[in-house]
């Protein structure tokens, strides 16, 4: 039973007799004296993908829900699924892209190195690695001498999603990203 305070993005919970994913901790810390900081997270309902916010205090115990963590690969879409394969069973998972529409924008063909969450044998949701690789698609072309300062300019990346860039940066270079912030961080 984790405390509301060692929740992360991405922990399943049961809360009323339903099974909850972590999306969004936000905390707050009160300056006065003595005040408790609270956790105000948003959950997503898993099986009928509602969402639901609560607030809670570090101390506050929730019940944690038995799942299997398994190594997938990504393989094709179906229709409205999209299939993985276990990494060391090679048995095959599939999971409505509804399920795991904020994660689909950083999945690429045959990636490797996801990991399904798996509740009575069925997938219920993904993680992926915090930082990916990806190569700028589109820019406006650098500035020479632009590197002293810190200004940024919006880019492309090869999967479509949109991002800011440092301006000495150019289209075809291959970059680092947080996938959680959608921030460039370095070059890769």
């Amino acid at each position: 039973m984790p405390k509301a305070c060692d929740l992360k993005k991405g922990n399943v919970v049961e809360i009323n007799d339903d099974v909850y994913m972590v999306k969004h901790i936000d905390v707050k810390t009160p300056s006065a004296r003595g005040a408790v900081t609270l956790y105000k997270i948003r959950f997503n309902n898993i099986k009928t993908k509602q969402k639901f916010e609560d607030s809670y205090k570090g101390n506050d115990m929730l019940n944690e829900v038995d799942l299997l963590r398994r190594p997938v690969q990504y393989l094709y879409p179906d229709g409205a699924l999209h299939v993985f394969m276990d990494s060391q069973e090679y048995s095959q998972y599939m999971v409505e892209g509804d399920a795991i529409k904020d994660e689909l924008v950083w999945i690429t063909d045959g990636m490797e190195d996801l990991v399904a969450l798996i509740i009575d044998g069925n997938m219920v949701s993904i993680e992926i690695p915090l930082t990916l690789v990806f190569k700028i698609s589109e820019t406006t072309p650098g500035i020479k001498g632009a590197s002293a300062t810190a200004r940024t300019k919006p880019a492309i990346l090869s999967n479509g999603v949109d991002i800011q860039i440092p301006e000495y940066l150019e289209a075809g270079e291959m970059v680092k990203v947080n996938t959680e912030t959608k921030k460039f961080m370095s070059r890769a």
